[in-house]
This record gives structure tokens, sequence and C-alpha cells, in this order.
């Protein structure tokens, strides 16, 4: 197969998915924003051609350069694995005659209000949910529905851009703070109670073919807004368990979600909520998730997951299955300050309780700048892991949160 990839470069996780693609048999080519001298030989020994644009969100840009290798090649594919990548590459597939993830079903990935409008017309329960075009339209939905409540912007990945108000008075100050980034259109939806985690597949015409389930402690907001937190997710091995109704039920949804927004060969990442009201899908991408789950998912199953990915889309089938071997999982260290990383404690004596369990770790130097707790769970320091067994891996990941301290200055 011939497949273009977009932006083989940056990310830096995104020459994974490239070789991949090589490594499969596949003839890749690229489309990116980089010079080809800045790729690195590592890249481009693993294309067989790139072709630089201004932006690879400018659909014309990249029907251009699209074109320029149909005019060489029959293209099988175009592969894109960011989020604000997606869109303009389902526009370009449509205009070049390329198949794949359509431009409807990347919209409802992509639309909030749009996406679950289309979840619940399949059965799928999903917060109650609207677009907002004015203030007047989400005073009006604040007093039907009732706080707390979540607003965030219509297009986006994960908690980007996400505020929760608790009171008419938080509402217009989130509002005033839309209206002074330029945003136009809202997501606003009633705040699901409950914890939270994610499903992951990869689907083969509409048929999952791979999959986990992860879960995240706490809940992503409550860890974006408190830097004392060590926020961790963590994959299950338990998926397969016979009798697990949980994890039957979060399969039967994600199938549900996978057949409404017609999604066909695709990763995809689905965000969850069970709590009082049962359990309830969020957030929905026609992509890999982020934050390196991947290379989680593929420490704990002993398989290369970015292969699976590739062999799936090159050959249209799995090439191996998923062991399960590992729960799996990666906690974030945050600075106890603003600053430059001055030091660390904590890491040997973690080194000597956990360390054959221990996947690997990332600890910027001393004199390194730090980042606000908002950037995410790999945005400073973190540890990730595996282990047999669930509970201990996780009871591993909250002692590694308490143990190492990373202080700033």
């Amino acid at each position: 197969m011939n497949i273009i990839f977009v932006e083989p470069s940056f990310p830096a996780n995104q020459r994974r998915f490239v070789h991949a693609l090589a490594s499969v048999g596949a003839n890749v080519y690229g489309i990116g924003e980089s010079d080809e001298a800045h790729l690195g030989d590592d890249v481009l020994g693993a294309l067989r051609g790139y072709y630089r644009v201004g932006s690879v969100t400018n659909v014309d840009q990249m029907v251009e350069a699209v074109r320029y290798f149909q005019d060489k090649v029959w293209i099988d594919a175009l592969e894109a694995t960011v989020e604000a990548h997606t869109m303009p590459a389902a526009q370009v597939r449509e205009a070049c005659g390329i198949p794949g993830t359509s431009v409807r079903t990347t919209w409802l990935c992509r639309d909030k209000p749009s996406m679950k409008e289309a979840l619940r017309q399949a059965g799928v329960p999903t917060a109650a949910s609207a677009a907002v075009d004015s203030a007047a339209e989400a005073r009006a939905f604040a007093e039907r529905e009732g706080y707390p409540l979540i607003l965030k912007p219509r297009a986006g990945a994960g908690a980007q851009g996400t505020v929760r108000v608790d009171s008419d008075h938080e509402l217009e100050q989130a509002l005033q703070g839309y209206a002074r980034e330029g945003a136009s259109s809202i997501a606003i939806e009633e705040f699901v109670e409950g914890h939270e985690g994610f499903y992951d597949t990869i689907s083969l015409d509409g048929r999952v073919v791979h999959d986990w389930a992860t879960h995240y402690y706490p809940n992503v907001l409550e860890a974006m807004r408190q830097r004392w937190i060590s926020p961790q997710f963590i994959t299950t091995n338990r998926i397969d368990e016979p009798g697990n109704a949980f994890y039957a039920e979060v399969r039967e949804l994600g199938r549900r979600v996978i057949e409404a927004l017609g999604i066909e060969t695709s990763a995809t990442h689905m965000e969850w909520f069970y709590g009082p009201k049962g359990l309830k899908f969020s957030e929905i991408g026609a992509r890999p998730p982020g934050v390196g789950a991947w290379d989680v998912y593929s420490a704990a199953n002993e398989v290369d997951v970015y292969r699976e990915w590739a062999h799936v889309i090159t050959h249209r089938a799995p090439e191996q299955q998923m062991k399960r071997t590992y729960a799996a999982g990666i906690v974030a260290l945050r600075p106890d300050r603003d600053g430059s990383i001055t030091g660390y404690t904590g890491i040997d004596e973690i080194q000597s309780r956990y360390g054959e369990w221990v996947i690997d770790g990332h600890f910027p130097p001393v004199g390194h700048g730090t980042q606000g707790v908002e950037a995410g769970y790999m945005a400073n320091a973190w540890v990730r892991l595996r282990h047999p067994d669930f509970d201990t891996a996780r009871a591993m990941l909250d002692d590694i949160g308490r143990t190492i301290h990373v202080h700033a200055g």
C-alpha cells in the first residue's frame, strides 16, 4: 500500500506511526511543515517521499501535496493522528478520492454537541448538552438543567479549555473568558458525577479488533486544578475476565458509538464516566489517544500497538492479539512551585522498591523550566510502570506520587 502520513516528525511521537507503517511493508509518503533537512535520518529513511506545506491544516495546500504524490503513484490511504489534523485530512480525502474516515464522521467526532446528539439517537447514554452562540442561550441552559455545568470549546482535545461552573457568577466569568479568546460558539453540558476513564480501540470496517479500558485517578478536571495531586491513569488487564459486567457494558456502548458515528477503519478514543446515573460516554475521537497511552498499552500487553495499528491499515487484519499480561499506567509528578527545577528526592527509594516493574521515567534536568499543572500528565516529570495485578499497580503509582518530590525555585 502507498500511504500518506500527515506531519511525520512533529510532535516527536509522530515518527512512531511512520516507522510502524514502514515496518509492515507500507510505502509511506509524508506531508509536513518542517524543512526536509530537519526531519532527521530516522524519519527520512522510513519515507518514500516528502512534500512540505506551509500548514497541514490548509486544505488547498494539502490537496496540492496529495495530488503531487497521486501523479506519481496510486495512493491507498491518508492518515492523520493529531486531533487538529483530522478534519483537514478528511476534507482532502474526499477532494482527492481517497478512502478513509469521512468528513461527516470527523465532524461528529470534533463538534461536541453534534457528537452527543448522535450518541443519544443511537441509545448511548451521555450528558445533556447544547451548542450555545450567546450568553442568553447559556443562561437558559443553566436555568433548565441546573448547576454544576461544564463549558468547553466545540472542537478540541481532552480537557483543553474545559471549565466547570457552579453558579450564575462563575458562568458569567467563564463566558467572558471565552469571549476574550474570540469564541463565537461553545458547548455546554450537565456535569456528570462519577469515576472517569476511557475506552480506546482500533477498528476495521467498523468492527473492533483491539481494545483497552483505562481509568483516571482522580478525574481529569480535579487533576488539572490541584498542584499537590500526582494524577495517574492506568489501563486494566481485567477487560477480558468472564462475567465482568462493567467492561462488557463499556465494550457494548463503544460498539454502538462506532456504529453511530460511522467510524470504519481507525483508532478511536472514547471518554466515559461511571456514577450514580450509570455509565455515560463523553468525548469521542477518531484518532489514537494522547499522553503516550499507546506506549502504556504496548508495555501492558507485550505487543507493539503502533505496529498493530499499521498492520490493520495496511493488511486489513491484526497481527497479534493483546496478551493482557500487565496492568500499566503513568503517574505525573508536579513541581512544588513554578519556576526552574532545583532537584528531586525519593527517586532512589522508589527504584529500590519497584525497579523491576518500572517501564521508564522522565525527569527534566536541574535548571529546566517547569510547566503549569494544567499542561497535562507529561508536562513535567513522570514515571510509568506495569504489574500483573491491577490493584498492586495502582498502589505503586500512588506510592510513587507520594514519595518522589520535584523541587523548583
